[in-house]
């Protein structure tokens, strides 16, 4: 019986002091593995369709948009804070940096405009007395006149009854001398020197034309009067430029202000002259500002002794702000900024160790270069994320978190998939070339459309590249203030080709209506009344919107299979 007891008590120590060595590294083998299925099983979505949830990262196929990983969990967190996984950082390329405070230097202003006359050296040549033009010896708008040249003759009726007062008066300058002054006066008054005056007396004839010539020396920007025409007394005949000086006018915009003084050192480049670079100063600023597009002038006197401006060329100035070496100032990339309506938002990167963000809203002062002065909203020693900034926003949309569109944060209210209808999300303020621009894209939409009402797959391809043709023709720089949409569109309008089906090339359409909705939605002014059509049935009974200019419904989602299925949900005016 002992001998039991001690079997039974040495395999009891055993069980017990192999728990003590293998229990931790148990544990880890476990959290190991328990982290290996977490990373294996990531799953991957889009963020213009979150219904997609895919295990491996690529192409949206829906829209061909990229996937984003989609976080699993977010315990311990603020409302308004989300993670990304690292993997989702590397994968996205986002990048954070620290905001520091710095001198402001360095970073030149690229400002734009173009060569103008000096207007302080135009003239505008005049007639003294009214008559009819005999003959007018400039012949064309750019010809080069010299001070005292013959501008033109002039019969004057006027003129010539003047003189002959003048010889009748002569006779009697003895016995009247106070009339006989006023006579000549009177001739002054129509610019008529003493010497032709003279003459006149003199001769004792009178002159039937009289000659008008250039006051000032210069080249004609126009003519304002034809040879034979009547005159009055007073009226322009010609506009004389002088360009041996010129004005370079530059558009500083409204937020740029205070950046510049008289007397700032400044570089001018044209395209005419790509390496050559002129040096000037600022000579005047203008002090109103331009309701309409928002800019005041900025001038410079460039001597044009080489007659290398011509009014109406189109220059570069770069010119450094005047606190570009004394401010020490909060600035930040202009990468990292988002901009919706009024507001202009950032990422903050909560953790150091961690990929945990959360929206921040900035007031932004004076953009010098490629950078922004940070007014409030962030601190010294914050770290932003400063590439990759639209696909954390995206993340931050799925997860229900505040981004740049939602203010408020949580689950914005659908009409369907993808098509935001709660007035949480802020309106978008386009610029108004950028509205402008996009009309003929609603047009070619519309013939799009067309082509889908008639269920043909070819004439649908062929609509998608007249579409994305249009798209194409919007200058860049008007592209990249769409926020986004533009690129959408373009990508999305590749799915309708001739090689796939009618369903897929309406899908696409689904998805380029949505995303050409919100836009026109958001826009101030629209050639013609839109009306938006919803139709319950299409997307497998989830209901799908389009546009169109006719209040009459055709269904483009079911062509003749349900041709007047739908309804008008709203009218754009």
């Amino acid at each position: 019986m002992k001998t039991y007891v001690i079997y039974i008590g040495i395999l009891i120590a055993g069980l017990l002091l192999g728990w003590l060595l293998f229990d931790d590294s148990s544990n880890e083998q476990t959290e190991h593995n328990h982290s290996e299925m977490a990373s294996d099983s990531q799953i991957w979505t889009c963020s213009m369709h979150p219904k997609i949830m895919q295990p491996e990262s690529g192409d949206c196929p829906i829209c061909g948009m990229d996937l984003i990983p989609v976080e699993s969990g977010a315990n311990g967190l603020t409302a308004d804070q989300f993670k990304l996984t690292k993997n989702a950082m590397a994968l996205a390329n986002i990048q954070t940096s620290v905001v520091g405070k710095s001198k402001v230097e360095g970073n030149t202003i690229k400002l734009s405009g173009k060569i103008v006359e000096n207007e302080e050296s135009n003239v505008v040549q005049v007639s003294y007395f009214s008559g009819r033009i005999e003959k007018l010896n400039v012949s064309y708008t750019g010809e080069k006149v010299r001070k005292g040249q013959l501008l033109a003759t002039i019969y004057s009726p006027e003129l010539f009854a003047a003189q002959q007062e003048l010889i009748t008066a002569s006779s009697l300058k003895e016995s009247q001398p106070e009339l006989y002054q006023a006579v000549r006066n009177k001739l002054k008054l129509w610019k008529l020197s003493d010497a032709q005056i003279n003459r006149i007396e003199a001769s004792g004839k009178v002159k039937e034309n009289f000659s008008v010539f250039a006051t000032v020396s210069g080249t004609v920007s126009k003519k304002l009067v034809e040879q034979g025409e009547y005159i009055k007394q007073g009226q322009p005949l010609l506009k004389i430029a002088n360009l041996n000086t010129v004005w370079a006018n530059l558009d500083v915009y409204e937020n740029q202000i205070d950046l510049f003084k008289v007397g700032q050192e400044i570089s001018i480049k044209t395209n005419a002259y790509p390496n050559k670079t002129f040096k000037s100063k600022v000579s005047f600023i203008d002090p109103t500002l331009d309701v309409k597009t928002r800019t005041m002038k900025l001038r410079t006197v460039l001597d044009n002794g080489a007659d290398l401006f011509k009014p109406g060329m189109f220059i570069e100035g770069n010119i450094e702000p005047v606190n570009a070496m004394t401010e020490q100032t909060l600035v930040i990339p202009s990468s990292a900024v988002l901009w919706t309506g009024k507001r202009s938002v950032v990422y903050l990167k909560k953790n150091p160790n961690e990929p945990l963000f959360e929206l921040q809203e900035v007031t932004l002062g004076n953009r010098t270069g490629e950078s922004y002065q940070v007014l409030e909203g962030i601190n010294d020693g914050d770290e932003i994320v400063t590439n990759g900034t639209f696909t954390v926003d995206a993340a931050a949309q799925l997860q229900g978190k505040k981004s740049m569109m939602n203010k408020e944060g949580g689950k914005a209210m659908t009409g369907h998939e993808g098509h935001v209808m709660d007035d949480k999300v802020e309106k978008i303020d386009f610029n108004s070339n950028v509205e402008k621009s996009f009309q003929p894209v609603i047009e070619a939409y519309i013939s799009l459309k067309d082509a889908l009402i008639k269920s043909d797959v070819l004439l649908a391809s062929h609509e998608s590249k007249v579409f994305r043709k249009v798209l194409e023709e919007i200058p860049v720089g008007k592209r990249k203030q769409t926020r986004n949409y533009w690129s959408i569109l373009h990508k999305t309008s590749k799915g309708i080709n001739e090689n796939v089906s009618l369903e897929h090339q309406r899908k696409q359409f689904q998805m380029i209506s949505d995303k050409l909705i919100e836009m026109v939605r958001n826009f101030d002014k629209i050639s013609h009344k839109l009306f938006v059509q919803f139709c319950p049935m299409a997307d497998n009974n989830k209901g799908a919107y389009w546009l169109s200019k006719e209040e009459k419904i055709l269904n483009p989602y079911f062509g003749d299979a349900m041709l007047k299925c739908g309804e008008v949900r709203q009218i754009i005016e």
